[in-house]
């Protein structure tokens, strides 16, 4: 006899209540998913563990708080709570990963020569600080999908499902994103080269 699995949406609402091993069967249920997406972007799996746990932490302390509110989206959501640690990971140690060329990102090629001298680097470190700041600049929608494409490399389909919208919602975020950062270039006449 096949056991009724119960919906993530009831674990939630009873670990809220009260019941401990609510959150114990729902960690248990997506720890695989949620770990090895952690691990396919660190790729160290001590600092997987470590994000995986912070993870976990922020999920509590937000349940807790009686704050969570993505009705029934539960997975989605903790993978937008992990994604964000693995973001902010990256920027504590200065080591976002910058994406592969290709035509659609040709804002964000930065040329360097092969020997890269004092004025270039200075130059690079302007251009990426301009590039943050644009960025920030961004609505938050525009600047979520715009993170997990560039800097985590993930594809839309990944960027649905993260962000629990549809895949044209997350492209054309990512249109809107792009169009808007040109704009802000163009304005400023911000050079984005060294």
């Amino acid at each position: 006899m096949a056991t009724i699995q119960i919906p993530d949406a009831l674990l939630v609402n009873k670990y809220v209540a009260g019941d401990e091993n609510a959150l114990a069967i729902l960690i248990k249920r997506h720890q695989s998913k949620i770990f090895g997406f952690i691990y396919s972007k660190i790729l160290d799996r001590d600092l997987a563990d470590d994000i995986f746990q912070d993870t976990f932490v922020k999920v509590i302390k937000t349940l807790k708080s009686n704050s969570y509110n993505e009705e029934g989206k539960f997975l989605p959501w903790v993978m937008r709570i992990a994604s964000n640690l693995i973001i902010d990971h990256y920027r504590r140690n200065k080591k976002m990963p910058m994406l592969r060329e290709t035509e659609e990102f040709s804002i964000f090629s930065i040329l360097r020569d092969s020997s890269p001298n004092i004025e270039s680097e200075m130059i690079t470190t302007q251009v990426e600080l301009d590039l943050k700041k644009i960025i920030k600049g961004l609505p938050e929608d525009q600047q979520e999908v715009l993170m997990m494409r560039i800097y985590q490399d993930l594809s839309f389909k990944e960027i649905s499902d993260l962000t629990g919208v549809s895949i044209n919602t997350a492209l054309g975020r990512m249109r809107y994103a792009l169009m808007n950062m040109r704009k802000v270039i163009e304005k400023n006449q911000i050079i984005l080269s060294t």
